[in-house]
């Protein structure tokens, strides 16, 4: 998700910002291919360590633990026309069964920023209470469907309060719009003398048909010194280094992001909801590991 300044940014469809684009499908011309609702792949425990970690083993009912979450909040649109409201309550992101659950809900509601929006949802970060530069950094995630849907899991540089956006750089692990249930994306965005961003973005499909809401998926990415890979389960699926950075942009990928999980409701990516769309809409989140590389 584009950011501008300490908002997200997109106020283009992101087909006109692609700089890079690979489609990748799960298919039979792809062995190795994990079955959908099979089991997380394991991760080669002699190459990672792990550092930090969510289960969301609390209480059902209860808030994401404070030592590791807070909250962006309002709903001004954060530089995408988003429609949401966000908030801090338990209505909008609690544990369940344990899960973390980001509920987008329809209805009126005026947040302490003033502003009157016809659906409420939450964003949670790690900013202030965790950052990390380099590493595997994934999520198991059920994302919601519907037109107008915005799921992400994501980062943003630590210094984003200093620098601003886009110069602090975002990774963003996981985007979906409702309006493509069967891909997701990922993308790296940063500062240029030429144009509004930098940007290096690819995407992953699932078969015709299937759908990524239909059962979780293992998200990640492993983040080096001047190279990024994306992961669909087991699938790599693009790898952006910073030969590849494009011309008037530079490489910002190289001290430590905070992470973002946000349930979006509308926005100029992916468009207003409309009579098909149901609420409440429920992200479901299994967990989120951070690890270092031995």
């Amino acid at each position: 998700m584009f950011v501008a300044l300490s908002r997200k940014l997109k106020p283009f469809p992101k087909p006109s910002r692609l700089l890079l684009m690979v489609l990748v499908c799960c298919s039979s011309l792809l062995p190795g291919c994990r079955i959908i609702g099979s089991p997380p792949p394991p991760i080669p425990t002699a190459r990672w360590t792990l550092v930090w970690s969510d289960e969301f083993s609390g209480p059902d009912g209860s808030l994401p633990d404070p030592k590791k979450w807070t909250y962006d909040i309002g709903g001004k649109g954060w530089g995408n026309q988003e429609l949401e409201s966000y908030t801090k309550g338990p209505e909008n992101a609690r544990i369940e069964k344990g899960m973390l659950v980001i509920i987008a809900q329809k209805e009126t509601y005026t947040g302490p920023d003033g502003v009157t929006r016809d659906y409420t949802s939450a964003r949670l970060k790690t900013q202030g209470l965790f950052s990390q530069a380099y590493g595997r950094i994934e999520a198991r995630i059920k994302i919601p469907e519907g037109q107008g849907m915005w799921p992400a899991f994501w980062m943003l540089g630590e210094d984003i309060t200093s620098v601003g956006w886009p110069k602090c750089g975002e990774i963003d692990i996981m985007e979906n719009v409702g309006k493509e249930p069967g891909t997701v994306h990922g993308s790296l965005h940063g500062p240029s003398s030429e144009r509004p961003t930098s940007d290096l973005t690819s995407i992953f499909s699932l078969p015709a048909g299937q759908k990524f809401a239909e059962d979780f998926h293992l998200y990640a990415v492993e983040w080096e010194p001047d190279i990024i890979r994306f992961y669909v389960d087991s699938n790599l699926y693009a790898s952006f280094d910073s030969s590849q950075w494009p011309a008037g942009g530079k490489w910002v990928f190289d001290h430590p992001f905070f992470i973002i999980l946000n349930l979006a409701v509308g926005g100029g990516w992916p468009g207003s909801p409309d009579v098909s769309t149901k609420f409440p809409q429920r992200m479901l989140v299994d967990y989120v590991h951070v690890y270092t590389k031995r």
